[in-house]
């Protein structure tokens, strides 16, 4: 269980301390557990700051506590601050990025059920699509809805998402696409062969739609597999 740590402090010396958790972030190299770090600044007083520390799990913080940096780290911080320093320890329990679930509205709903109806509640109407097999970029639902419809046509498939990555607007989905080839496809005609092919996309959201995209997959390795390239 994901584990987060907020720290609450006041200080006069921000600058200090921010070089501080540089030279801690270079001496911990290797060493420290911490998956994620935040810094906030509160609107409404001057000196007072709260991070916000995320670990994989209560375990992997406790053995960042133990560690002789983290340690000095903290003694030199304190004298950093003005009166000590207040921990809160928090279990996730819900973590969710609305960015993220927008994508995967995609994946599922439109891609593998096929749900077109959808559309304008995903994509934005000014939608962008980059698409690497596409010499031209499309624009609008119109180019989801036909590059969606021409898969689904041509293959009976699911997406398998390996790895996925959410920063400030954008989300990295690393894919595995596995289809039975069920339809023509580039003026092939149905060879009944079950092919996979890898791929990323990079979606770019704004005001809660998804705005931009750019896909780029193994189209060579899905051709040779239906016997189209040598």
């Amino acid at each position: 269980m994901t584990f987060v740590q907020i720290v609450d402090y006041e200080t006069k010396q921000p600058e200090a301390l921010n070089a501080l958790l540089d030279k801690y972030v270079a001496q911990s190299q290797g060493k420290r557990t911490l998956t994620h770090s935040i810094v906030g600044k509160d609107r409404e007083s001057e000196n007072h700051y709260v991070d916000v520390v995320e670990f994989p799990s209560y375990e992997e913080a406790m053995k960042n506590s133990n560690l002789p940096e983290t340690d000095r780290m903290f003694k030199e911080m304190v004298a950093l601050c003005d009166g000590m320093p207040t921990f809160t320890n928090l279990d996730v329990v819900r973590d969710e990025h609305t960015n993220t679930m927008l994508v995967n509205r995609m994946f599922e709903d439109i891609a593998m059920k096929g749900d077109m109806s959808v559309i304008p509640e995903i994509f934005a109407e000014d939608y962008h699509d980059h698409d690497i097999s596409n010499p031209v970029d499309k624009m609008g639902h119109a180019a989801i809805r036909e590059d969606s419809e021409m898969w689904r046509s041509a293959f009976d498939f699911s997406f398998t998402k390996d790895a996925q990555m959410a920063q400030d607007d954008y989300v990295t989905t690393l894919w595995t696409f596995t289809g039975k080839h069920t339809g023509e496809f580039m003026g092939m005609a149905p060879t009944g062969k079950t092919c996979t092919m890898t791929g990323t996309t990079v979606f770019r959201c704004e005001d809660g739609m998804i705005k931009e995209a750019w896909w780029h997959y193994d189209a060579m390795g899905l051709m040779r597999q239906l016997g189209m390239q040598s």
